[in-house]
């Protein structure tokens, strides 16, 4: 078989592969419909957790969970897949507001160091940037 051949059928059977991953929802980006979603995806990795109140970010792709003992839950979609942390007051190096109903987090953690969160209203906003913040270090949400 020549070369141009082989290398035709190489190209056309990637791209076969690539069409049929993407037309079977591979490509499909993960996101949170509702509150009890993120609940159900948190209580998978922290299941002894109690979980309050739960903030979903405007893009549905993130949301923040109070938890019980004071920490805040965070599932944030990447790609198809989730992302679950459990951080508390001196994980966050970092917060300020971006926007009226946004929040701009950096956190200590290297394999999600942060990212803006926009929510629905302000009053979330809020709550997100109090619970993250910790009043005892002179922090606080800008």
């Amino acid at each position: 078989m020549s070369l141009p051949v082989l290398a035709a059928l190489v190209v056309i059977g990637v791209g076969m592969i690539v069409a049929a991953i993407h037309f079977t929802g591979g490509s499909r980006a993960a996101s949170l419909d509702t509150p009890d979603a993120a609940r159900g995806r948190f209580a998978i990795d922290y299941p002894n957790l109690a979980i309050g109140r739960v903030h979903v970010t405007l893009d549905r792709r993130s949301a923040f969970l109070e938890v019980a003992d004071g920490g805040v839950g965070l599932v944030h979609a990447i790609g198809a897949k989730f992302l679950t942390r459990l951080y508390g007051p001196a994980d966050v190096t970092s917060l300020r507001r971006s926007g009226q109903s946004a929040i701009l987090v950096r956190f200590s953690d290297f394999t999600f160091p942060g990212a803006r969160f926009e929510f629905e209203n302000s009053a979330d906003a809020d709550r997100v940037a109090h619970i993250l913040a910790d009043p005892g270090s002179g922090r606080r949400a800008a």
